[in-house]
């Protein structure tokens, strides 16, 4: 039975607006009829292109990146990871846990959690049931907490019990696919690419930074484009003014810092 159809028995109700199409937690894969949330999508449909928005002649990217990031960086200056961690290891399993629900849920579940689980002996030496309790708000919670203990397993026994910064080592882990390992490397002080998520993919669109519809390919033009020490901070950039002023249905055209720089820009 789909999702979908299993949520309206259960009586749950999914939000208008809100994709079908999400990450699976613990896979590093998408797939169609996801449960819906925050960790998903704002798009209407999230295999939905904005390439050909990008119509106005601008000038070249090469040209635009340099001001686009300067002029983001003044209007969100506040732009940060919204996640609330107080080491790598808290950073790790607070991302794991973001997939398929909203940052807010996730602090307000870690809160709790990390007074009890302070390193990755501490999630082995409970029964998983009881760590799927611990994180059942977040949704997928049998999922996360097998993923969970996979990598701290994995990070005592191939990491001395220390959270990798190299990305090659981190997609190892269970349930770290690439964007969750861009994430924490990044946050960690070593990005070494640049995180795409539906709104990074939006903009970049939107902005004429690329014409490529797949994660991978747009963040390769991306790293190509993007000065190596702005990786960290451009995709915080981006979902800043993607969730403030260019949002998916109707983009604030007309309150964007960007909109000379814009080649979708509709004033």
């Amino acid at each position: 039975m789909p999702l979908a159809d299993l949520a309206e028995r259960r009586g749950l109700r999914r939000p208008a607006g809100l994709p079908q199409t999400c990450q699976v937690p613990g896979t590093g894969r998408d797939r169609s009829g996801g449960v819906w949330g925050a960790g998903c999508s704002d798009d209407p449909v999230v295999s939905r292109s904005y390439v050909q928005e990008a119509g106005r002649r601008v000038g070249p990217k090469k040209e635009r990146i340099g001001p686009i990031i300067d002029r983001l960086a003044v209007e969100h200056a506040d732009a940060a990871i919204a996640l609330r961690f107080g080491s790598p290891l808290e950073l790790l399993v607070s991302v794991m846990l973001s997939a398929q629900t909203t940052d807010v849920n996730v602090n307000r579940v870690t809160t709790t959690l990390f007074e009890k689980y302070h390193a990755p002996e501490d999630y082995l030496a409970v029964p998983q049931e009881d760590l799927e309790r611990d994180i059942f708000a977040t949704g997928f919670y049998r999922q996360k907490a097998k993923a969970l203990r996979g990598t701290m397993r994995m990070l005592l026994e191939d990491f001395d019990g220390e959270v990798p910064t190299r990305l090659e080592q981190l997609v190892r882990l269970p349930g770290v696919a690439r964007k969750t390992a861009n994430v924490v490397a990044a946050e960690l002080g070593e990005p070494q690419g640049i995180v795409v998520d539906t709104h990074v993919r939006r903009l970049s669109q939107r902005l004429g930074l690329t014409r490529q519809e797949d994660p991978v390919k747009i963040e390769r033009d991306l790293v190509r484009l993007v000065p190596r020490p702005d990786w960290g901070r451009f995709p915080h950039l981006l979902i800043w003014h993607g969730r403030r002023v260019c949002v998916a249905r109707s983009p604030r055209c007309e309150d964007c810092v960007l909109n000379d720089l814009c080649p979708a820009s509709r004033v």
